[in-house]
């Protein structure tokens, strides 16, 4: 499959295993009994040329995905990109265009629309969040694990895209005390110990807290990132004030857009979202066949 310069040129990366891994599922879901309808109506070997175009304002993401797609219906099928991944584009843009034998373009046109329409909402919802952030501050908008299961390096490759950050990739790759950890432990105290003990010392102890209390508790016991779950903005502030730079300061839970302003000037690193990915809307992108009526 060939791919055009724009793609090739991308600055976003995802790794091709979790792309092919992704694609694999999605094809086989849909062409395990071949594709009745194409077969019949379409000469095996007439040619075509598709364009996705953009339906409405997004931000573009999801090329390499793509043409992943048709590298596996059909290896001779070649793809396009005619917007960058991360480009903010208006509705009736081409995206990317396909050009190769017919059947195989039908073939993979709905599972490449399925990826491409979601991981471009993700983008665009991520989007509207870190645009939100006031200008010059430090906070940055991450992801959580709320990812679609199967999807993870996709849906957070669409969040990098938006302009996003990613929270940890997995539960080895961070230590992360939350209440039921606190709960099984018998305290934040000892939870905390008790991580700083086993794990390595190049690690952050991150724990979550909703009370001011267990917030100082965990200042004391040495936690290096603190997780501020669903705090309103007032009490926000406080943690700002009483942490004093001691820890890092991650706002987290139910965080609106309107929110996200009023949290970053409050003073805190991070505002983690699980909505980016959760939540996201599919953004509506439509492939054309070259001279369709």
């Amino acid at each position: 499959m060939l791919l055009g310069a724009g793609m090739r040129a991308s600055r976003f990366e995802v790794p091709l295993a979790a792309i092919d891994r992704s694609v694999a599922v999605a094809l086989q879901e849909d062409l395990a009994s071949g594709d009745m309808t194409t077969e019949a109506c379409v000469d095996a070997e007439a040619p075509a040329v598709a364009y996705a175009v953009a339906r409405q304002s997004l931000v573009v993401c999801g090329g390499p995905v793509f043409a992943h797609v048709f590298a596996r219906v059909d290896p001779a099928a070649n793809v396009d990109a005619h917007a960058s991944e991360g480009a903010w584009v208006q509705a009736g843009v081409p995206l990317w265009s396909v050009r190769g034998r017919a059947r195989s373009i039908l073939m993979g046109e709905r599972v490449a629309l399925n990826f491409v329409t979601h991981l471009s909402g993700v983008a665009t919802k991520t989007r509207g969040y870190v645009d939100a952030l006031p200008a010059g501050c430090k906070a940055r908008v991450t992801d959580t694990r709320k990812t679609t299961p199967g999807l993870r390096a996709l849906e957070r490759y669409a969040v990098r895209v938006g302009g996003g950050r990613n929270h940890r990739d997995n539960l080895g790759a961070a230590v992360l005390i939350k209440d039921n950890h606190v709960a099984s432990a018998g305290g934040i105290r000892i939870a905390i110990e008790r991580a700083r003990e086993a794990c390595p010392h190049t690690s952050r102890i991150t724990c979550e807290v909703d009370t001011l209390e267990q917030l100082d508790e965990a200042l004391a016991a040495g936690a290096d990132v603190l997780l501020l779950d669903n705090m309103s903005t007032p009490m926000v502030r406080e943690a700002v004030r009483r942490a004093c730079g001691r820890a890092l300061l991650e706002a987290s839970g139910g965080v609106t857009m309107a929110r996200v302003a009023e949290l970053a000037d409050a003073g805190v690193d991070a505002i983690s979202v699980g909505g980016l990915t959760h939540s996201a809307s599919a953004v509506d992108i439509g492939l054309d066949f070259e001279g369709a009526l």
